[in-house]
């Protein structure tokens, strides 16, 4: 039954693909959907390409084993909206710039700044979409037995046909029905868990358990308090640095409905995040042989049920989680296949397609070599590489006409030089143990204000490296579009 759940949610992905190769025909089509994409649908797709992996499975598997310390996942990945919406959003809309890159290049002036954006995203991409392709592996393998390489595959495969055929404007359609989706995968098993657990008496975590597990910025990992507030620095400004979260802003008509594209995600977002918490503390209950592991979600239905309910119930939440694998690889594989079109190749539809596929089978590769990590922690190491370079790039750049060239330069490749390098030695070396072992664990702490301070000491060090448009430049950042100053599309040298 999970087998078919999972085959009908990949027919539905392709079938509502392919509606946007009739409606696809530009390469602004392809890029942001010709920017007329309305803040409702446009914040489900937030929605639907945002809640991946780590959201769906990871974060109550980290509850499961960490306790209530892991609810700062999810209240840092939505509160990171609210940072986006105050700081970034209608401005970068009105840069009027198709990727990061393109807005590096705007407001520096510089093609280097540009290529180091590029490689950047690339590489948040990259890391991003690995675990999506190694949790999808996973379920399959827990629902058939197929072997691991398959569930990224067939995920992989799908997204490619869905971004091929219609780039932006196909995805949309796809994300806007997957955010739904996964909504109702985890909010109706859910209500026949909590009639369980009543029928059951309304067991609780046991008296030593609670002890230990509800100790706030402690329970069970070690350097707990530089942990948890280097996670909340990671998730609350990583997320203005997510090229897939980003470029969703540039589909918008204008700067307002940018904002209030952001005012629904936050709503969308704090709906959702109600519900793995909760499935979280009941596998403390039930489920406790699970901890480490991203299984909770997917088990709890037949352990607390079983029968042919929970055989059901199960299937829906497989659902769920393939719909977050596949929305959320294809917005990271529509930014990072944006910026390798725009930057390696020659630009136009084409060279965007050929881009897609080097985007889905490099990480791929990646996926089925390196060892599998828990998810959640995969897709935090993310957030900490993009607060520790294209946070500060983006704040700086939108509200401080002084960022010189060589400032941003320096900025990038020490705080992203310093996370890569952390994540990278996580990944193939790691976990390790005492306070390296943390701080390598969770960077953001030390990474992000490194980049602010050496992206702002050597500006002030390179006056004359001050980009000589910057006027010009912040004003179209900071005009409403309803003056109806001449503003065309902006468009890179390059291209």
């Amino acid at each position: 039954m999970s087998l078919t759940a999972v085959l009908v949610v990949v027919v539905a992905a392709i079938l509502i693909g392919a509606f946007g190769i009739r409606v696809s025909r530009t390469t602004s089509d392809f890029y942001v959907a010709s920017r007329t994409v309305s803040p409702l649908w446009n914040a489900s797709a937030i929605g639907g390409e945002y809640l991946s992996a780590a959201s769906f499975l990871g974060i109550a598997g980290l509850i499961l084993s960490f306790g209530v310390d892991m609810l700062w996942l999810p209240v840092g990945w939505t509160g990171g909206y609210l940072v986006l919406l105050v700081l970034v959003s209608a401005p970068l809309r009105r840069s009027g710039a198709y990727t990061l890159p393109d807005f590096a290049e705007a407001r520096l002036e510089s093609m280097t700044v540009r290529r180091t954006a590029s490689v950047l995203v690339v590489l948040i991409g990259g890391l991003y979409l690995m675990p999506q392709f190694q949790s999808a592996g996973l379920v399959l393998r827990t629902i058939t037995g197929a072997p691991v390489w398959a569930g990224g595959l067939l995920v992989a495969g799908v997204v490619a046909v869905n971004v091929l055929s219609g780039g932006m404007r196909s995805i949309t359609f796809v994300q806007a029905f997957q955010y739904w989706l996964k909504l109702t995968a985890l909010a109706v098993p859910l209500v026949f868990l909590l009639m369980a657990w009543k029928a059951d008496g309304a067991p609780g975590v046991t008296a030593l358990d609670e002890v230990t597990w509800q100790v706030p910025l402690g329970g069970g990992k070690e350097y707990g308090i530089y942990t948890t507030y280097s996670l909340i620095l990671a998730t609350f400004l990583g997320t203005m640095g997510l090229p897939h979260v980003l470029v969703r802003f540039y589909t918008n008509p204008d700067g307002r409905a940018a904002r209030r594209t952001t005012l629904v995600v936050l709503t969308l977002l704090g709906a959702f995040y109600l519900l793995p918490a909760v499935y979280g503390w009941l596998g403390r209950i039930y489920a406790p042989d699970l901890v480490r592991t991203d299984a909770v979600v997917l088990t709890l239905p037949s352990r607390m049920i079983g029968g042919p309910l929970g055989d059901l119930l199960t299937a829906l939440v497989t659902a769920g989680a393939f719909a977050a694998f596949l929305s959320t690889s294809s917005g990271l594989t529509v930014s990072v296949a944006g910026v390798i079109a725009q930057d390696l190749l020659k630009g136009g539809v084409r060279s965007f397609r050929i881009a897609t596929l080097m985007a889905v089978t490099v990480p791929l590769a990646l996926a089925l070599w390196a060892r599998a990590l828990p998810v959640a922690d995969v897709v935090g190491l993310a957030f900490a590489v993009a607060a520790s370079s294209f946070c500060p790039l983006l704040v700086l750049g939108i509200w401080w006409r002084r960022l010189s060239t060589t400032g941003a330069l320096a900025g990038l490749f020490v705080g992203g030089g310093l996370a890569c390098s952390a994540v990278l030695v996580t990944i193939t070396a790691g976990p390790f143990e005492g306070p390296a072992g943390a701080l390598l664990a969770q960077p953001a702490a030390w990474t992000v204000p490194i980049a602010f301070a050496v992206m702002v000491s050597v500006s002030f060090l390179t006056p004359d490296r001050v980009p000589l448009g910057v006027a010009r430049t912040m004003v179209r950042l900071h005009t409403p579009e309803d003056l109806d100053l001449d503003r065309g599309d902006w468009r890179p040298r390059s291209s």
